[in-house]
Formats: C-alpha cells, structure tokens, sequence
C-alpha cells in the first residue's frame, strides 16, 4: 500500500482525520467537504499502520451504494477485506451467522400488506397510500415501539390517520407478517439486538471479530440503529462517527442529530474535527447557506469555499404560480445557451405533487427532464385505471367524478400524511387540467391521450433537468439549482408545527442551497417563507403602476421606439404599454426576475432581455 497515496492531496482537516486511527472520532463533515474521500483515507491508514487488520474493520453506511463506493475507493487504495456494509445487511449477515432461523422471508416492501389493511379502514381512510401507512410503521419500530407502546409514546407526533387508528393497522400489520412467517427490514435489526442479548457467546465472538467501526451520515441513525451499534462495541470506543447534523433531514425515520452531537459527552476524550473547506460551491453560493448557520445550532460549522468566484444566488418573487415555472423555464434555457447541460441542472421541491406543474411546463416548452413523473404517482394510476372503463363521456365531468371515487376532497383535511397530501395535490391537479381541457368539450380518451404526451416516458430517462425532492437530492450536486415555492406552508411544509419539524424543514432549505455548484436560482409566488428572513432577504413590497410620466416607464418607452424602429416592427410586438407598466414597476434585477412579469416569455427573454435590463440600470 502507499502509504503517501493515502495523505495527497487532503488538506489539514483531512490529514488531522485521516491520522486519527484510534477512536473515539468524531468527524463533523460540511456539505461537499470532502467525507468520503477522508473517512476511505483513515480507514486505509488504519490498515497502513498495522493499527488494525482489514478483517477487524466494519465500516457502516446508510445505502449500498456508498457501502460499493468505499469498497471500490479502498480497492484503489490498496486495501481489501474491509467489510463496507448497511446496518440492515450487516445484521441480515450476522443472524445468518449466530443465528440460523431466526429469520423467515424479509418482505421487500411493507405496501402490498398495508394495502389489504388499509382497505378495511372506514371510507374516510381507506384510499389513504400505503406508503404513509408504512412511513408511520417505520417511524414507530425505528423507535422501538410495539403496538402495545405505540400510543402511549406518541407524543407531539401526529399520524398520518387518528392514533387509534394508526394502532389497529399496527397491530393487524404485525399479526399478519408474523403469521406468514415473515420479517421486515425493522425486524433485522431487532432481531439482531435481541440475539446479542440473548447470546453472550454470540456477542463475544463478534466483538472479538470486529475492533473497529466507522458509521457514515451518523446524523441519519434512530434510535434502533444506535441500540444495534451499542451491542456491537460493548465497552470498546473504536468508534469513528462521520456526519452533519446540519443535513439531517430523515426526522420522519427516527433520524436524530443527537447521536452525532452526543458523541462527545458520550466519550469525553474523543476528537472532533470539523471539515469546513467546501469543493463544491462558489464563495457566493455559500455565503447565502452559511446565513442560516446561528440557527441551525448543533456543531457550528462554517462553510469556506475553495473555488473561484461565481454569480450572485439569484432571488426573485414571481406573480403566481405559472409566472414562476416560466421563469425556471427562461432560466434553465438562458443557461443551456452558455453551454451547460440540462444533466447538470436540477429543480427541487418540497412535495412529489409539485412536480407536475414543472413536468407540464418543461413538457411544452420542450425541453427534457427526468426523475419524476405524474402518471407513475397514486393518484393518477388510480384515476387513470377508473377513467379507462368511461370511454366517450366529457373529461370536465368525468374526471371530477373518478376522482371522488378515489377519496379526493376539495379541501383535504390538515395533518395528511406527506404521501397522501401528494395525492390529494395530484388529483386536484388533474381535475383541473380536465377542466380546462379543450374548454371541457373533450372526451376521456382524449384527456387520457394527452396526459400521455404530456407527462408519459420520453424514451430516455436519464436526459434532462433532474426534478427531485428536496429529500432525494441529498448527497447530489448540479452546476445549476432552482428551488422555486420557497413559499410559508410549503417550506416549511404546512405539518411542520413543532420547533423540531421547523428545525428539520431550515435543515431541508441548507440541504437544497448546498447542492448548487455554480448558479443558484430561488423564487416563490405565495406568501415568502419565514426562511427568506433568515437568508437576510426582504420579500419586496408591492408598487403602484407608474404614473404616464414616470422616468422609468419614458426610459422604456424610448428604448421600445428606437428598438422597433431597428427591427422594423411595429412597437406592440417589442412589448404592450401595460408589459412596460409592469417592468417599470417591479424593476427587475435579472433575467429570472424579468421573466416573472407577465407578458415577458422565454423569446422576448433572449430576444430583448438583457437591453431592458440596461435600461433599468441605468436609471
């Protein structure tokens, strides 16, 4: 092994991690700062220096893809035997090894028997996804609970159905896996604690196995996960902890920051070192995310940039909704123009449902995305499916009607589990687009062909902007991000009502910032989020139209004459009076900004934009 491969190129956060091979660590990694190349460093160094043997090494993560992605980074470092494992596949390897038996079928998905359940439950629930039903589950056995505890331990928890409810589809759940012989995911790692508990032997013999552990995105573990890793280091602290607590986002989960934050009060002689040097984003990128930094609490990280300088984070209010997916639309092609790929731009939101409207308008204008998808979702599979056995009759009315048949209200009632505000979201959103169909004159099939223009496959996925969860971006990065509805009840979301869920929710918005390498885009339409405070941003106050004489709109006009003149068009075609109202009014500062004024699309973006931006700088 070279030893000196091990050291090049880390900087002085790095190499003080990478020598620490004697735990407790604590390493406390910002957003982009390099984790994974440090932790496979130390790791390699705790091999280089004889401190451990490979086969003495388990290194924990929370994907199989980072467990490949450490063994394949290792593998090029010289070292081979280091056990890179999830929790639930080391556990899985573990009862097969102390304690054949103990595991019957492990069911690859909770839904197919919460479905069943789900079923039974009274009208008002029983369309209710299985996927928030599962979520509630999860939430629970990450916790440790049983139905027997289940509600006594609810606290300021809200399901995503009335608790007792939540108990009986619980219970019923349990009862039926239980009586086919099977284990879910949860189970593994219960099942696990409990044969170390059981069997001293066992538990000998692996702490025997195994001196050393490093667990990533330690800020993700629940309280399962951290009963599970206690039993495996025993009074041992070869504990190397790696995390952010300032992305931890998986609340829903169990997930707590504590585990990582308590690390050293749990070890009182343990390292921490804080990686704060950023590769990913431009200085300016990253002095708008450190903005929500004194109130994130926990660790105090500051982000430090190492690359050059880049645009300025760009913050616009947009007039609605459509106005705000017209100027992601303008953006995303203004910065296609400069050559960067639509692969290398990403849209994120709050809720799966808002991905619809932003599926619709990248559809008609064109331009290819990939990572979400209408038809794919509950609401429209089960409307689709209902829609197909109508044939010729009138969408306007068709539609509505399946979609009652589906449990859809017009007002969905307020603590919706977050699967089933989507679909209540997707069906209200198709209804409206029926609706609107064709002013209502066509038929089912119709509308069924259109939604498949619209929203079905474009051949291939993997082209175009990226269109994700702020949940499902995390770990990812794009040389350009849009976070448009930073909008009150939407970040935060509307179930956000504790200080903990708040806390999660700025964690979300840091999350999103932090993805963006060079361009930076944020928009909302509503009612600004509380957030845009933090990020020192004042949401702008509504101006009157500007009076005939306004200096403003004359600069406009003038600049419209000559402009007209040049082209040979009469002026209207460069903008109405009442679009140059609009622009004088508002004053945009950029392109984005620009493209929010009614009136201003994608063409007279290119075709005009940057003149009338003059114009108004130069006011």
């Amino acid at each position: 092994m070279d030893s000196e491969g091990i050291f090049e190129g880390l900087n002085d956060e790095q190499r003080r991690a990478v020598e620490a091979v004697r735990g407790p660590v604590c390493i406390l990694a910002g957003a982009g700062s390099g984790k994974t190349t440090t932790i496979t460093r130390r790791i390699a160094n705790q091999v280089a220096t004889e401190t451990f043997r490979p086969d003495q090494i388990l290194a924990v993560t929370f994907t199989d893809k980072a467990a490949g992605e450490m063994r394949a980074r290792l593998g090029r470092l010289g070292v081979s035997g280091v056990a890179a494992r999830t929790f639930h596949s080391a556990a899985l390897a573990q009862l097969h090894h102390f304690g054949p038996g103990r595991v019957g079928q492990i069911l690859a998905s909770k839904a197919l028997l919460l479905r069943q359940i789900g079923n039974t439950l009274p009208a008002p629930y029983k369309f209710r996804p299985a996927g928030d039903l599962a979520t509630e589950i999860e939430w629970a056995k990450n916790r440790r609970l049983t139905p027997e505890t289940y509600q006594r331990e609810l606290g300021d928890h809200q399901p995503p159905i009335p608790a007792d409810l939540a108990y009986c589809v619980f219970y019923e759940y349990e009862q039926r896996k239980e009586g086919a012989g099977a284990v879910d995911f949860e189970d593994l790692l219960e099942l696990a604690i409990r044969l170390y508990d059981e069997d001293e032997t066992a538990l000998m013999t692996f702490r025997d196995r195994y001196r050393a552990f490093t667990v990533d995105e330690y800020q993700d573990v629940n309280i399962l996960q951290q009963t599970l890793l206690e039993r495996w280091l025993g009074a041992s602290d070869e504990l190397c902890a790696v995390g952010d607590d300032y992305q931890s986002i998986y609340g829903f989960t169990g997930a707590s920051p504590e585990h990582l934050l308590g690390l050293p009060q749990r070890f009182p002689h343990a390292q921490v070192i804080r990686l704060e040097q950023n590769y990913r984003s431009t200085p300016q990128i990253l002095e708008l995310a450190n903005r929500l930094v004194p109130r994130l609490g926990g660790s105090e990280k500051v982000l430090r940039a190492t690359r050059p300088d880049g645009p300025a984070p760009e913050l616009a209010v947009c007039a609605d909704p459509d106005a705000q997916c017209d100027a992601l639309v303008a953006r995303a092609r203004a910065l296609r123009e400069r050559g960067i790929a639509y692969e290398e731009m990403a849209i994120l939101f709050r809720l799966n449902s808002r991905s619809a409207e932003l599926e619709s308008a990248l559809a008609e204008a064109d331009i290819p995305f990939q990572g979400a998808s209408l038809l794919a979702r509950d609401a429209a599979r089960g409307l689709v499916k209902v829609l197909r056995r109508r044939g010729i009759e009138p969408a306007a009315t068709a539609v509505p009607a399946a979609a009652a048949q589906q449990g859809w209200v017009e007002q969905p009632q307020s603590g919706l589990g977050e699967r089933e505000q989507t679909r209540q979201n997707d069906l209200a959103f198709l209804v409206r687009l029926a609706e609107a169909f064709e002013d209502g004159e066509a038929d089912v099939l119709a509308f069924l062909a259109m939604l498949e223009a619209r929203f079905g496959s474009r051949g291939d996925d993997r082209r175009g902007i990226h269109l994700l969860t702020y949940h499902r971006a995390k770990g990812l990065e794009f040389d350009a991000v849009f976070l448009p509805r930073l909008e009150d009840k939407e970040l935060p979301a509307r179930q956000a009502k504790t200080p903990a869920a708040l806390a999660e929710e700025r964690r979300l918005l840091y999350v999103g910032l932090t993805r963006a390498r060079h361009h930076l885009l944020v928009t909302w339409a509503g009612k600004p989020s509380p957030f845009l405070a933090e990020l020192g941003v004042e949401a702008p106050s509504p101006r009157r139209a500007p009076e005939p004489d306004d200096p403003m709109y004359a600069a406009l006009k003038a600049w419209r004459l000559e402009r007209s003149k040049s082209d040979d068009v009469p002026a209207y075609v460069v903008f109405h009076n009442s679009t140059l109202e609009e622009i004088a009014t508002r004053g945009p500062r950029s392109l984005s900004e620009l493209a929010t004024v009614p009136g201003v699309g994608p063409t007279k973006i290119e075709r005009y934009g940057p003149d009338v931006l003059a114009v108004l700088a130069a006011r």
